[in-house]
């Protein structure tokens, strides 16, 4: 196999260059490494269950992510390193990539991990996986021999090596999950048995679970820390005062700015913003296209204009969060500012919608706006605050609350919604979490986070999916440039605000996981200072 042109070939560059580095000598915090110790994890999330081949979310990614290795893994930048495979190329047209794994390593049985599981688990995934775009090219997965995987595909893929990096694509023990059950509801799930830096010894549901060191894990000397504890709490304010107290050293995803701006005093622990260029968290106002108004673009487009963005990010955010324009975060690698901004134009805003039959001469326009429940500072202070916004407008919204998560998706993936605040990550490539909210063949009634807009360009259709296989990331860029253009134009979602993820870290902790994926990247080269 030779590397094809312009991605795989920058890929091929940055892999030997990290396997070098994983392969012969120690980096400094690898010289500088202590091993041993506890540590304790903070989270607010409940997962139903630790394997992320057929769940997606941060609940199950961060435990997931220590339990099972992946073929690759990512550092703080978009180029892929070596992990479970050690190697992959290309073929010249690019719609066939080899990958050579390891020799050696083992699950948590002390079974081998060969191609014949790796070849197994990209089928789980493909099969199961709620993110149906990041396998669908992928026409088979061959093992020509156990430490070699090829996997063939219908047309170039170049968000693939991203898909099988973190808690995206997990490598499963075929012997021990293809015992004839329903891979999405076995109970083995609750109890994995992996192939990560650290294996599960206790699960809690709303307590917590318990990570204990691998000592057959295949990357020589790691992990360093003997266990991780990731310990679930009621919510951000008991994790931080589990921090402030020292019952825990790392707390991630905190997106509280009033606790992020009280924890910046602090001398005794550390805070960044760095390690969600990967999730790519947004924060947006999406409309239902099929309502009699908002069918209309000119009325989403005026209740854009009546939106400041600067209010929401400095008076309701502390100038923590980011203003949103596009479908991708600033720090995506497909970011653009060629698109229609919508800054906030009070008489832009009233003209359109005069224009539209609304306002002073024609009807006042009422509308209904619904929240992510339990998410107070980003989704119901900003539905509260496009309330009040809208109204000097001349638009009526009355704001309904949810009781609960399921009751929330229920009314919008059946399109019992007006518009709704929504909190959605990009997953590192737009094929796996960007596209699945514009493509026409995505409106699935039922099933929430697809198009539940029920927007419809073929156009944006076209761009969307030439952008998928282009293997030049030049000429990709420019596609999704296109495609972002003409949505921001259509507005089937007006995008507010990034989400201000932070991470937060005790002066103990070394090497925290600060990679494109956080928390939900393998902690293997985290260590506590004694």
């Amino acid at each position: 196999m030779i590397p094809s042109p312009a991605f795989s070939r920058r890929f091929l560059l940055a892999g030997a260059v990290a396997l070098a580095a994983l392969g012969t000598a120690p980096s400094i915090s690898a010289q500088e490494a202590q091993r041993g110790g506890t540590l304790v994890v903070a989270s607010v999330q409940k997962p139903r269950h630790l394997n992320a081949a057929v769940q997606s979310g941060i609940a199950t990614a961060v435990p997931a992510a220590q339990i099972f290795a992946t073929l690759l893994r990512y550092g703080e930048d978009f180029e892929p390193q070596p992990y479970l495979a050690e190697s992959w190329s290309f073929s010249e047209d690019s719609k066939v990539l080899t990958l050579k794994l390891r020799s050696g390593a083992t699950f948590h049985d002390g079974q081998p991990i060969t191609a014949e599981d790796v070849i197994w688990s990209l089928g789980v995934v493909k099969e199961n996986h709620p993110f149906s775009s990041m396998l669908a090219p992928a026409e088979t997965f061959e093992a020509p021999d156990q430490q070699t995987v090829v996997i063939r595909m219908t047309q170039p893929h170049p968000a693939i090596l991203l898909v099988l990096s973190s808690a995206l694509t997990p490598i499963m023990p075929k012997h021990v999950f293809d015992d004839g059950q329903d891979i999405k509801s076995n109970p083995k799930n609750n109890m994995p048995v992996g192939s990560g830096p650290f294996k599960v010894t206790a699960f809690e549901p709303g307590q917590h679970i318990i990570l204990e060191r691998h000592d057959g894990f295949f990357l020589k000397d790691r992990p360093y820390l003997d266990r991780i504890v990731i310990r679930q709490y009621q919510d951000p304010n008991s994790a931080v005062l589990a921090l402030e107290s020292g019952e825990a050293q790392l707390f991630p995803m905190l997106d509280s700015t009033r606790l992020i701006r009280r924890l910046e005093k602090s001398s005794s622990l550390t805070i960044s913003d760095q390690g969600y260029a990967g999730i790519g968290p947004v924060n947006w106002l999406a409309f239902n296209t099929k309502h009699p108004a908002l069918s209309d673009v000119r009325v989403r487009r005026a209740i854009a204009y009546a939106i400041d963005r600067n209010f929401i990010t400095k008076a309701l955010h502390s100038g923590l969060s980011k203003p949103a324009i596009e479908p991708v975060v600033r720090d995506s690698p497909f970011f653009t500012e060629e698109v229609e901004r919508y800054d906030f134009d009070l008489d832009k805003a009233k003209a359109l919608l005069t224009e539209a039959g609304f306002g002073e001469g024609g009807q006042t326009l009422k509308l209904r706006i619904d929240y992510l429940p339990d998410t107070d500072e980003q989704q119901r202070s900003v539905a509260e605050y496009v309330k009040a916004a809208l109204a000097k407008a001349g638009v009526e919204v009355s704001v309904r609350a949810s009781p609960d998560f399921p009751t929330w998706a229920q009314r919008v993936s059946s399109y019992d919604f007006d518009m709704t605040m929504d909190l959605v990550f990009n997953w590192g490539d737009p094929v796996i979490g960007v596209n699945r909210t514009y493509l026409c063949s995505n409106i699935r009634q039922g099933i929430i986070w697809s198009n539940t807009q029920q927007y419809c360009n073929e156009e944006v259709d076209q761009l969307l999916n030439a952008a998928g296989d282009e293997p030049d990331l030049t000429k990709r860029k420019q596609l999704y440039a296109q495609a972002f253009g003409q949505i921001t134009a259509d507005i089937p979602i007006h995008f507010l605000n990034e989400i201000p993820y932070h991470t937060v870290w005790s002066q103990a902790v070394q090497n925290p996981p600060i990679s494109i994926w956080g928390a939900m990247g393998p902690m293997d080269e985290v260590w506590l200072k004694q």
